[in-house]
């Protein structure tokens, strides 16, 4: 369960003072598959930041498994986000000169897990996201972006993440193509028991979400 009380994240430039993100709750269940969305400077990418401990809040409290992680220190943060947190980006951040099966191993090793485990895993959660043995052997120049993005999720659940971040996850590809992505993801929620948060500003994957939040100038609006 991720819960969200009263968080803001102010900057300050000159004499100006912006609120990014003003004062936002919320909280999504385990194996929920949610959207936040809105227009480009509405706050999302802040947000996203602050749920996935990659910056803190200026005020409030973000709690993910009853773990506040805005009281965590640098440390703590470093090995939450390696093994708590999944992350998926529009443009699918794969390592050029990895393999598929490499890229999704990538994380187990930074964790420390041994290899033969971690190829194990790796080819599992290929076979999940529906890539085969020969897509596993290739680097992502020799994949398509549909491709490229279910290496991308399966790497982001390597390490059996409590919490997934899409940032534009469809935003590269075409439609019939995203709603394939985003019918994985939603599915993956429900199997993986992982809380999956996708920030959008499509419209037509928030009507596929099971729940939707919507931001303005920092702020949650109905």
């Amino acid at each position: 369960m991720l819960k969200v009380k009263n968080i803001s994240k102010q900057f300050v430039s000159g004499d100006t003072t912006v609120k990014a993100v003003n004062d936002i709750s919320l909280s999504v269940p385990e194996g929920t598959f949610a959207t936040i969305i809105g227009k480009s400077g509405s706050g999302k990418s802040t947000l996203l930041a602050l749920l996935g401990a990659l910056d803190k809040p200026t005020q409030g409290q973000i709690t993910v498994d009853d773990k506040d992680i805005t009281k965590m220190g640098d440390r703590h943060l470093i090995s939450y986000r390696r093994d708590s947190i999944g992350f998926v980006f529009q443009s699918y951040n794969l390592v050029p000169n990895l393999t598929a099966l490499e890229n999704v191993m990538l994380p187990m090793e930074f964790a420390g897990l041994k290899t033969d485990k971690q190829k194990k895993r790796a080819l599992e959660l290929l076979k999940i996201v529906g890539l085969d043995d020969q897509k596993a052997g290739r680097r992502p120049a020799r994949l398509s972006g549909g491709e490229g993005q279910r290496v991308a999720i399966a790497r982001a659940l390597a390490n059996k993440p409590r919490l997934i971040l899409a940032d534009e996850p469809t935003g590269n590809l075409d439609s019939q193509t995203g709603k394939v992505i985003v019918d994985l993801l939603k599915k993956l929620a429900k199997e993986e028991k992982t809380t999956i948060i996708a920030v959008t500003h499509d419209e037509s994957i928030a009507a596929a979400s099971e729940l939707t939040f919507r931001l303005k100038d920092g702020k949650l609006i109905k």
